[in-house]
């Protein structure tokens, strides 16, 4: 089982924007810097203290994003999304309270819409409850880990991120059978512009779940 916080892995990639704008017009183009701010760290930077520094550099900028515009749920989905690609990063005791505060950061973007990058908020938290431990240590709940990586999928049946997240839930669940055919999806998904490094390095993630479920089997 994977079931600790310093196995938390990269969280989703989100939505390929495109916009000439400066990230101080306009939440598009915040939202847009954090994105390929992300994808940088996540993938093309090596060494967890380096991505850690990384991270925390770009927790400034999504907190700002979030600040700046309260009512967008892409920039709240993002902020979440660094913070627990960071706790997964630094480990430690550290990475409970960043876990915290992205879980509610997904929530906050729920309750303004929750079809918000593919329901890319439904699939966070709900990767989150069964990556972070449970009772006593931390929040982690595989049925609501459950409800919410489905509620995703029934959203978005093609999103690559809503495939990846519930079929390696199912390969944590050794549901190994089910697992397979989802994470095949996840890697037949279509490519997003503007999201090559981050479809390049999820792919990576997919096979590698796809070899875990078959080894498994």
């Amino acid at each position: 089982m994977k079931n600790h916080l310093y196995y938390l892995l990269p969280l989703l990639g989100g939505i390929a924007i495109s916009s000439t704008a400066t990230a101080q017009e306009n939440p598009i183009a915040a939202v847009t810097e954090l994105q390929v701010g992300w994808d940088h760290v996540q993938y093309q930077i090596s060494g967890k203290d380096a991505q850690a520094k990384a991270f925390q550099e770009l927790e400034v900028k999504a907190d700002a994003a979030v600040k700046n515009y309260p009512q967008s749920a892409e920039a709240k989905i993002w902020d979440g999304i660094i913070y627990s690609s960071d706790a997964g990063a630094a480990g430690g005791v550290s990475a409970l309270s960043k876990v915290e505060k992205a879980k509610a950061l997904f929530e906050g973007a729920l309750a303004i819409n929750e079809r918000a990058m593919n329901g890319g908020a439904h699939t966070s938290l709900g990767s989150l409850y069964y990556k972070v431990p449970g009772w006593p240590l931390g929040f982690g709940d595989d049925e609501k880990a459950k409800q919410q990586l489905e509620t995703a999928l029934a959203i978005s049946p093609n999103d690559i991120d809503a495939n990846y997240f519930y079929g390696d839930f199912l390969v944590d669940q050794k549901q190994f059978g089910k697992a397979i055919p989802v994470l095949e999806k996840a890697m037949q998904a279509p490519r997003r512009p503007g999201r090559e490094i981050a479809d390049d390095g999820r792919r990576k993630e997919i096979q590698a779940d796809i070899d875990s479920a078959k080894s498994g089997q």
